[in-house]
């Protein structure tokens, strides 16, 4: 589409996890003749493919995907990381392309690629030393409580469930005095693309009721021997995640696999609400249901055209 322009655009298609963003993301990039590149923080890892929900190959359709399955569990990757190298892929790919679709569910992958990381002081080695022994050995529920304590207003809309991101959140709340979400700039970097993003989004009910069947269906195609095989590198921080945490402590034997299934079921929809808040307070998604296949083409298409023709 648009060949004749050096205009460039990335469309975004966001949501909560199972709201059905992958064969959404699929059927339009068949429609833009386009690739797709995973942002999802978790499906990078080559480990973790049940828990994650990652698209198998068949599911891809003949539709190529970036960014999954690049990583080592045992490998330190962050959002920094990631803009870096989904921006250099992208210097690449726009070089015979002109438009790409980014799926996934990790609001600060997208926004690193969209509008840039925010840029703090280093911090001291000592500190962050001092933080990653506390969490090793009292557990993320200290990490929560500490960001909780120090900046409410980011631990209402970060995954409460990522070390990585509560521990940064915490380095800069003490090495500054100032809660985080304060120094978070939220000014966009120039970017050589144009940016459409489209939220997928569902009834309460709905969605819930597709979380928990996916969570049954993850199940039953093997997650718990997922969980097992990664098991002994349960302390890496990439493993502290919905749907293997919760393994971990029936591993441990702290609860049946009942209680463990119901406690994935329960984290993922609290998971889901947080996407939300995130996606929301962005201010720059344009929500769809999705069934709404067709009008979410025809929104792309208007966007793609009101961009080329610089449209008021």
């Amino acid at each position: 589409m648009f060949t004749d322009t050096n205009k460039k655009y990335l469309i975004v298609i966001a949501g909560p996890t199972a709201v059905g963003k992958t064969a959404i993301s699929i059927q339009l990039a068949k429609q833009l003749h386009c690739d797709i590149i995973s942002a999802d923080s978790r499906q990078v890892y080559k480990e973790l493919s049940i828990g994650t929900a990652k698209v198998s190959e068949e599911e891809m359709q003949g539709v190529k995907h970036h960014f999954l399955d690049f990583k080592s569990i045992k490998e330190p990757y962050n959002a920094g990381m990631y803009e870096k190298e989904v921006l250099s892929f992208l210097n690449k790919y726009f070089k015979t392309n002109n438009v790409i679709i980014m799926c996934g569910g990790t609001g600060m992958y997208i926004d690193a690629v969209c509008k840039g990381m925010d840029e703090f002081e280093p911090v001291d080695e000592r500190l962050r030393t001092s933080i990653n022994e506390s969490y090793k050995q009292k557990g993320i529920t200290w990490l929560q409580e500490e960001v909780k304590r120090l900046d409410p207003t980011f631990f209402g809309i970060v995954d409460q469930q990522n070390p990585a991101r509560l521990t940064r959140a915490l380095e800069v709340c003490l090495s500054t005095g100032k809660p985080y979400s304060e120094q978070r700039k939220g000014i966009a970097k120039q970017r050589e693309f144009e940016t459409i993003k489209i939220l997928l989004n569902d009834n309460r009910a709905t969605l819930y009721d597709r979380i928990n069947k996916r969570v049954d269906i993850m199940i039953s195609q093997g997650l718990l021997q997922e969980a097992k095989e990664v098991y002994p590198a349960r302390a890496n921080k990439a493993l502290s995640t919905v749907g293997y945490k919760e393994l971990f402590d029936y591993f441990d034997e702290k609860y049946d696999l009942g209680r463990a299934v119901d406690l994935i079921k329960q984290n993922s929809r609290r998971y889901a609400k947080r996407q939300l808040t995130w996606f929301n307070n962005d201010g720059e998604y344009t929500s769809f249901a999705p069934t709404q296949v067709n009008e979410i083409l025809e929104h792309i298409i208007k966007q793609l055209t009101k961009l080329f023709y610089k449209i008021p």
